[in-house]
């Protein structure tokens, strides 16, 4: 029986019909050492891809492939990044630390129809708010499985990636990583550290989210 069941892989089999106008694919980086969800990421993404001939997925050891895995600013093991294949690869800084599982099973398929376009869905207002930017900005936002309101957080961070070369956004599942989480002070999700040097909580309207995190290079 596979991971994805039958009611949703219908509905996402839509989905892409409809919204992918670009492949897509999945560059996922995996360890044969203490990477307790690596199968299980794979298995899912595997089953992504059997749902649409504009999905692909590439596998590869972090170990064995070193020199990949730091060309593409690779982290923590399992590490996906979306990718957006047309003429070259287009790299929006989309990473998803852990197996995006439960709540965050949504924002991962928005990435995938969002990339595929190149469109971020912002607003107006936001754009012009990142147009602006001139400092690179690292968002990482801090989630687990069962929390409604991550998926809103990591979905705003990913579509301000799109929209900013400056941007990068990292999707980090807690629970996965708890000495990180430790370190960055992690009680409570979505936790969103900017830059290393700025932090908040919490499911913020788009524009106050966007300020917030703008606040990190103020």
């Amino acid at each position: 029986m596979g991971l994805i069941n039958k009611s949703d892989a219908e509905y996402l089999r839509g989905a892409f019909a409809k919204g992918l106008s670009s492949p897509v694919r999945f560059m996922l980086f995996v360890s044969e050492h203490n990477c307790k969800y690596c199968k299980d990421l794979e298995a899912i993404l595997r089953e992504l891809c059997g749902l649409s001939d504009m999905l692909s997925v590439e596998v590869h050891d972090a170990e064995t492939d070193k020199e990949l895995f730091e060309q593409y600013r690779m982290e923590l093991i399992p590490a996906l990044a979306v990718l957006k294949i047309g003429d070259g690869v287009k790299d929006y800084g989309i990473r998803y630390y852990g197996i995006p599982a439960g709540h965050e099973f949504s924002p991962l398929v928005e990435s995938v129809l969002r990339v595929s376009t190149g469109e971020s869905g912002l607003s107006e207002k936001a754009k012009e708010k990142l147009r602006n930017l001139r400092s690179p900005l690292h968002i990482k936002v801090f989630v687990t499985p069962t929390c409604p309101h991550c998926p809103h957080a990591v979905a705003l961070a990913h579509r301000m990636a799109i929209e900013s070369p400056l941007v990068r956004s990292d999707m980090i599942e807690a629970i996965e990583f708890p000495e990180l989480a430790d370190r960055y002070g992690v009680f409570a999700v979505p936790k969103i550290v900017v830059n290393d040097a700025y932090d908040f909580e919490g499911a913020l309207p788009e524009l106050a989210f966007v300020d917030s995190v703008l606040k990190a290079v103020e």
